[in-house]
């Protein structure tokens, strides 16, 4: 029997059918429907083919509003341990600045949003229309983190992260070339005469950047004939505290060291006190370098020696690059060389 006309319901196609049709992802589904360059000529094709069979038809008034820029950008900022109410690392406070006044001269407002690493931050900004692209500061775990990274490239969201540059990683970084810094501060301490050089901060893929410090410190003492020794690293998060507990957990091994390489300046300065409290001298027994170039450094006791990341340079990068992808320009991940601020704990 008939089905009876009134009670038949035409479905229409939407952008998952074609996306399904097509074997591509709705992100790609939208840049082919807005004429976006970045599609090649294939994939464009595979689109515009199930666009036709399926009979599909854009509604004008919902792409108006999807493609409706806001003129703001999201700042994602993920919290970190602070003996303070804080909860910011101070390294990013310096990257916040810069991002600040790079999208003041690009005509945007700033979003500043405060995320837990274990809240669903990976949500899409861009359809609740509150910003046009999302910058990612800080992480945690990278193994944990980078699946919703991978999430928000299947989404379409626009976004970049200040992190490092992985091969085959999910979306756009900006990022320091940490195996460079490491080897900026293993070079240094070598001619500085220390050949026992321990290492605070974990040293995994789990932590990529911590973990690329220690292979270019690593990696320059190879060069002299010399290697890392595995018994001198102890893992330690970015804070303070937790630089003094490694460095009580290295002195506890009773192991001879000439010099510690940590892998940030708040573990770097957490490590002064450590080793002050043994009756320790820095430089004259252990000289110590930190990583990143926080402004803290030059008031430590003594004033901190160490390698600088250029965070004005990836504050406007991270902006421009971020403003490229809503504009649906070409945008590459880009490595930031470091440099090295030689202070008086490594004996400068």
């Amino acid at each position: 029997m008939q089905e009876p006309r009134r009670n038949r319901k035409k479905t229409r196609a939407t952008s998952m059918d074609i996306a399904h049709r097509a074997g591509v992802s709705q992100a790609t589904v939208s840049r082919v429907l807005r004429g976006s360059p970045l599609v090649n000529a294939e994939t464009r094709k595979r689109v515009e083919d199930a666009v036709r069979e399926l009979n599909y038809k854009v509604d004008r008034h919902a792409s108006s509003l999807r493609t409706q820029r806001a003129g703001t950008l999201a700042l994602l900022l993920f919290e970190d341990p602070t003996p303070d109410e804080s909860h910011i690392n101070p390294f990013f406070l310096a990257m916040l600045g810069s991002i600040t006044r790079a999208c003041a001269r690009q005509g945007h407002d700033l979003l500043v949003s405060f995320q837990q690493l274990s809240d669903d931050w990976h949500a899409d900004y861009e359809d609740s229309m509150k910003a046009d692209g999302l910058i990612l500061l800080g992480y945690g775990d990278y193994l944990a983190y980078e699946s919703k990274l991978a999430r928000l490239v299947e989404q379409g969201t626009h976004f970049v992260r200040w992190g490092p540059v992985l091969p085959g990683q999910p979306g756009v970084s900006i990022g320091c070339d940490n195996a460079e810094g490491g080897g900026l501060a293993g070079r240094h301490l070598l001619a500085r005469g220390r050949k026992k050089i321990a290492f605070l901060g974990d040293a995994s893929t789990h932590f990529p950047e911590f973990f690329a410090r220690y292979c270019g410190c690593d990696a320059a003492l190879r060069e002299a004939g010399l290697r890392m020794n595995p018994a001198l690293q102890v893992d330690a998060a970015s804070t303070e505290q937790a630089g003094y507990e490694a460095a009580r957990t290295l002195l506890a091994r009773g192991l001879p060291f000439d010099a510690v390489f940590a892998a940030s300046d708040l573990i770097a300065i957490g490590a002064l006190h450590a080793l002050r409290e043994a009756g320790l001298r820095v430089p004259e027994d252990v000289a110590v370098v930190g990583f990143d170039g926080t402004p803290m450094g030059r008031f430590a006791n003594p004033p901190l020696t160490t390698v600088v990341q250029d965070t004005a340079r990836a504050g406007e990068l991270l902006v421009e690059t971020l403003l490229r992808m809503v504009r649906d320009q070409p945008a590459e991940s880009v490595t930031l060389a470091p440099t090295l601020d030689v202070r008086a704990s490594s004996g400068g």
